[in-house]
């Protein structure tokens, strides 16, 4: 099989690359950085084996997968990729942001190479020039600079390999980006002062650059050494790091990070509305939608003879999808009117071109149970359903004089516990958001199963009062209960919420 190198980008993982996505999702092995972040391993099938390979004290390598104690050696991570190589695995090299940026790509490349082990890089946005562009810093522009070097923070003897001639680099002019160079920060000043490059000369440290962990300080050369930021950090020195002083990113929800527990099929029109509100979002889900086998055929007949009920009853898109497909012509519907539990499954329905004839204001199974008329003589209702759904409808609509009959169309599972690395990121989330009862009961079920801390973020937010029901009754607090119960209402509300809070939340 193949390794492939993938850059895992500067810290949003939305900047990962379509392609980086593509790899990840096949992946048997993910071997990983710590600066990658750990959201993006939930791209990786379940059975994937993850990999810490962060080179950070008292962490080295086992071959078998997990930490051990002292520091990583890159002829350990070599050694593992050419190992899960050769055994037939895909295998994922998850680097920060690109893999041949100072990210020792070249080394792990030479050594496939010569193992005789195919390989791949798949380029990722480095944050040489991505983490000044998202503080509003361009690294180039009219006027004031026409061309840029990358450096990396290494102070010694420019002799040697690996050394910076740091001198040189001063005379040069243009913009100097320094990756790696926060330890280093007071010596890196002083060689360019030494080199020619003015006291006076702005300079930018962006820490935690495109994550909602984000900070920015401006500052002169001369004081480069007493700005107080830690790693990872960018450093911007030249004319151009004075740009973007003013800039203001209006969206409601920047540096908020939002938990979405949403199954991974339906996570999409959650995440990407997340996402142009500014919030940075982790897809955790919590339960997973398994087809039934339908060895007596029951969901087929049912769909054959849809046209003989006087309603069909959907109380979500996932019972659209697996019951409308199976519908031969759609004339069959005909006479039967359909309901839709809210505007999702009426969305669900509207793209197989059936306009629902009831959505009910109050989007829940008691408010289709409130809003279908009561029955004529001898009237029918199909309820298709989930494995497990609660009796709200059947036992509602037979007091209203129907004859409800249920098929089964799906049922949901929890999903496997997170890795320790999401949990730990779910750990300083602002907002965790519930679309189901079942959502909730399964986050809980998983959070006390984990092996690993799995908090509750501060902010609870729930689409649907059936979802705030379950949140309540199983002692949560709920803070965010849109009153239209849609991706677009939830992600206003949230908004709305934290305008009028401090970061961090209640």
């Amino acid at each position: 099989m193949t390794v492939y190198l993938v850059g895992a980008g500067p810290g949003d993982p939305g900047l990962l690359t379509r392609r980086g996505a593509e790899v990840l999702s096949m992946a048997d092995v993910v071997v990983y950085d710590r600066l990658a972040d750990a959201s993006l391993l939930a791209l990786a099938p379940e059975t994937a084996r993850l990999v810490d390979a962060g080179k950070r004290p008292a962490a080295s390598l086992d071959p078998n997968g997990g930490a051990v104690g002292g520091p990583a050696r890159q002829e350990d991570i070599n050694a593992l990729l050419i190992q899960e190589g050769r055994a037939g695995k895909t295998v994922v090299r998850l680097k920060g942001g690109d893999p041949f940026l100072f990210g020792r790509g070249g080394d792990e490349v030479a050594a496939l190479s010569r193992a005789g082990v195919a390989w791949e890089v798949v380029p990722g946005v480095s944050s040489a020039l991505a983490v000044p562009a998202a503080a509003g810093i361009p690294v180039t522009h009219r006027g004031l600079s026409t061309s840029v070097t990358v450096a990396t923070g290494q102070v010694g003897d420019e002799t040697q390999p690996g050394g910076v001639d740091w001198e040189s680099l001063a005379r040069a002019r243009g913009t100097l980006v320094i990756l790696m160079g926060m330890a280093t920060r007071g010596e890196i000043a002083d060689r360019l002062l030494a080199g020619g490059r003015p006291s006076s000369e702005p300079v930018a440290v962006i820490q935690w650059g495109t994550t909602p962990r984000q900070k920015v300080v401006r500052t002169r050369l001369a004081e480069l050494g007493s700005v107080r930021l830690g790693s990872p950090a960018v450093i911007v020195v030249g004319p151009v790091a004075a740009l973007g002083a003013e800039t203001h990113d209006p969206r409601p929800l920047r540096n908020r990070t939002v938990v979405v527990t949403r199954a991974s099929a339906q996570a999409g029109a959650l995440t990407r509305a997340l996402h142009a509100a500014g919030a940075h979002v982790i897809e955790l889900p919590v339960i997973e939608i398994e087809d039934l086998p339908d060895e007596l055929g029951a969901l087929r007949r049912a769909a054959d003879s849809a046209g003989d009920y006087g309603w069909l009853v959907f109380t979500s898109a996932n019972a659209v999808e697996r019951f409308v497909p199976l519908v031969s012509d759609l004339r069959r519907l005909a006479p039967a009117r359909v309901a839709a539990v809210g505007r999702a499954t009426a969305g669900a329905l509207e793209a197989h071109r059936i306009v629902p004839d009831l959505v009910p204001v109050r989007p829940s199974a008691e408010g289709v149970v409130a809003e279908l008329p009561e029955a004529p003589g001898g009237g029918r209702v199909l309820f298709v359903r989930a494995a497990g759904a609660a009796d709200t409808v059947r036992e509602g609509l037979g007091a209203k004089g129907w004859q409800v009959e249920e098929v089964v169309a799906y049922r949901t599972r929890d999903a496997s516990p997170p890795p320790a690395e999401v949990a730990s990121l779910v750990s300083r989330a602002d907002v965790v958001t519930f679309a189901s009862p079942s959502a909730v009961e399964a986050y809980l079920r998983i959070r006390d199963t984990a092996g690993h801390p799995l908090p509750v973020p501060p902010v609870v937010a729930c689409i649907g009062s059936s979802s705030a029901v379950a949140a309540r009754a199983a002692g949560l607090q709920v803070a965010v209960e849109p009153a239209k119960a849609s991706v677009e209402g939830l992600v206003l509300a949230i908004g709305a919420h934290f305008g009028s809070l401090p970061r961090g939340g209640p």
